[in-house]
């Protein structure tokens, strides 16, 4: 009995000696919820629980307590600020801050390291510019000697000032430049202290869904390619490459699941963020003003190269970066091959987050992206896809006429196929009822100039498809 409660006595004890040296491994990740196309990144795992289902747990990870802490921020420069002061190990961020983020650890005798892409645009959707609703400012072009607030070294401020240097004009002459966030150009533009805001994802496009302002410049315009990834410190990555692997595998997961269900996570992303899901869908349903793209596109890795050089310019940082140790695939690839994908083909994709789907009017297959129209209905969980504005105008009458109410109606843009928010768009009406949507009125009329039509806001474009029925 004596050598049986000794035993036992031995053996608790020596386990909880076990416990007592188990490692525990910090995973610290800071977000950008509101900056809605880094979900993936972020918002998406941390809610579905992503990361736990990939960590490591053999080998050297066999005993290992995991301390997962997620920190939600409203830009990249605090995240910065904690990564730099040791209380995060992996950042979610833009280009622009991302590169500023490598600077500080440089400067704190450190290093970060680009692991991936989340969300972004070759040519530079995303990032975008508007004005008061009722400013009689229809183009960039009209905003010469105007005020434009715009969130200093952010990724807006690179294409504000692209913006410029095109129409040939002078940052410091032509036009005045003031730095704003957001939360503050919001009220600024409903009271008229503006003349414009430029502003990265999704205020370019959630400013006007909620009714006080109009997009005149898409990013799109700029073809400058912009993105959303993420940073990890470079030594946890050294330390740890199968837990950096291991997000990078949830990040595919949430990639896979908001494909499949654009809807549901848009929901899930305006449930945690206040980001109305009808804008969160603008980015994230097929055809989106963005494409979630893991994958070091070139355009990617150049513009990181730009960002360092406008910051230079910017007087926001007086050193560069080594782009080719600052960015690596390394880490990306070998998830992709963990979860069974090709990531060259991948890294070769350039197509927008396609759509398979037939006409919720007619059931015809749904051929040409460009003049795609849809409708989401309140109470229903999918958004109803049209070949055309044409069919989604026909059908927007019935759906009126069962007094169901609309959530939001979207239209392609016939020239750059970015998706629009319908009633803040012109169309053209050709000659055979054919309409095609543009973001810009300037724009309308040069199609309607070119290949014969007329140019209507959104109601006439309704009521004309009504009048010819």
């Amino acid at each position: 009995m004596r050598f049986s409660l000794f035993a036992s006595t031995l053996m608790a004890t020596t386990g909880l000696i076990g416990v007592a040296h188990a490692e525990t491994i910090r995973v610290a990740i800071g977000t950008q919820d509101a900056t809605i196309n880094t979900a993936t990144g972020g918002l998406i795992i941390r809610e579905e629980k992503l990361l736990q289902k990939y960590l490591p747990h053999d080998g050297k990870y066999k005993d290992v307590t995991y301390d997962i802490r997620w920190k939600n921020f409203t830009s990249g420069a605090p995240i910065t600020n904690e990564q730099i002061a040791g209380k995060l190990d992996f950042a979610v961020m833009a280009e622009f801050p991302g590169v500023l983020n490598g600077v500080a650890h440089e400067k704190a005798g450190r290093k970060s390291i680009f692991i991936t892409a989340l969300e972004g645009s070759v040519k530079g959707s995303g990032n975008g510019i508007v004005v008061p609703l009722n400013s009689p400012i229809q183009s960039f072009s009209e905003l010469k000697g105007k005020t434009i607030s715009v969130p200093f070294a952010s990724t807006a401020h690179g294409l504000l000032l692209r913006a410029v240097a095109a129409q040939g004009w002078s940052p410091d002459k032509d036009i005045k430049i003031i730095t704003q966030a957001p939360e503050v150009a919001g009220p600024a533009l409903q009271s008229n202290k503006i003349d414009a805001h430029a502003d990265f994802v999704p205020y370019a496009d959630l400013f006007p869904w909620r009714g006080f302002a109009r997009k005149i410049y898409d990013g799109s315009q700029s073809n400058a390619p912009t993105f959303h990834g993420t940073l990890v410190e470079a030594s946890y990555a050294k330390k740890y490459p199968e837990i950096v692997i291991a997000y990078l595998r949830a990040v595919i997961e949430a990639d896979r699941l908001i494909a499949a269900e654009p809807e549901k996570y848009s929901e899930l992303i305006a449930k945690v963020t206040g980001v109305e899901a009808e804008v969160d869908y603008l980015f994230h349903g097929p055809l989106g003003l963005q494409t979630r793209d893991l994958t070091w596109k070139p355009e990617f890795r150049q513009d990181v190269a730009t960002a360092i050089d406008t910051l230079k310019l910017l007087k926001k940082t007086d050193q560069g970066l080594d782009t080719n140790t600052f960015i690596t695939d390394r880490y990306i690839r070998t998830a992709f091959k963990e979860a069974g994908l090709d990531y060259d083909a991948q890294l070769k994709n350039y197509a927008q987050t396609p759509l398979k789907a037939k006409d919720a009017l007619t059931g015809e297959d749904i051929k040409d992206p460009k003049r795609v129209a849809e409708i989401w209905v309140k109470g229903e969980p999918l958004v109803r896809h049209y070949v055309s504005a044409e069919n989604a105008f026909k059908a927007l009458k019935a759906i009126e006429g069962e007094n169901k109410t609309i959530r939001v109606v979207y239209a392609q843009d016939r020239n750059s196929g970015i998706k629009l928010l319908a009633k803040q768009a012109w169309f053209v009406r050709a000659d055979n009822g054919d309409i095609s949507a543009f973001l810009l009125k300037g724009q309308a009329e040069d199609w309607a100039k070119t290949k014969g039509g007329k140019v209507l806001d959104y109601n006439a474009a309704r009521a004309s498809v009504v009048a010819s029925n």
